[in-house]
């Protein structure tokens, strides 16, 4: 059953979970000085354009939020960044159609998500039972 877990959960439920663990962590780019975290606005501009790519965070199984108690450590890698929105034939028919109102309006642009995933990811847990993850962490990003 555990195998399967990652199913049971919700994009949107996936992306709090990691947005949780980058605001609790950080990412490897918030180990910059106190210097340049305090250049202001441009610097959180600049941020924010950088393209779709791979992250990671070593955090505790426990902190992962899927139930888990465990202090074993793993390297949860993550895609974060921007996707600027294709020019194929499609993408402008797709434009033009949600302009005129023929299709419901959705998510203009594409999405910096993982293309493939890391291996399983196994531990024991507070109460010696031993789980595999699968699919938790990245292994490529791209926008899709």
């Amino acid at each position: 059953p555990d195998l399967y877990l990652l199913e049971r959960y919700t994009e949107t439920e996936i992306r709090e979970v990691v947005s949780t663990l980058i605001n609790r962590y950080g990412s490897s780019n918030d180990r910059r000085s106190a210097r340049s975290r305090q250049a202001g606005g441009r610097a959180k501009r600049a941020r924010s354009q950088k393209p779709c790519s791979l992250k990671e965070l070593e955090v505790t199984v426990t902190d992962l939020g899927l139930g888990y108690e465990s202090e074993e450590t793993v390297l949860f890698k993550y895609c974060t960044g921007t996707c600027e929105a294709a020019a194929k034939h499609y993408d402008k028919t797709l434009k033009n159609m949600r302009k005129n109102k023929m299709i419901k309006r959705g998510k203009d642009r594409p999405c910096c998500r993982p293309l493939s995933y890391d291996d399983d990811v196994s531990f024991l847990d507070n109460y010696h039972e031993y789980h595999t993850l699968k699919e938790l962490s990245a292994k490529e990003c791209g926008c899709v």
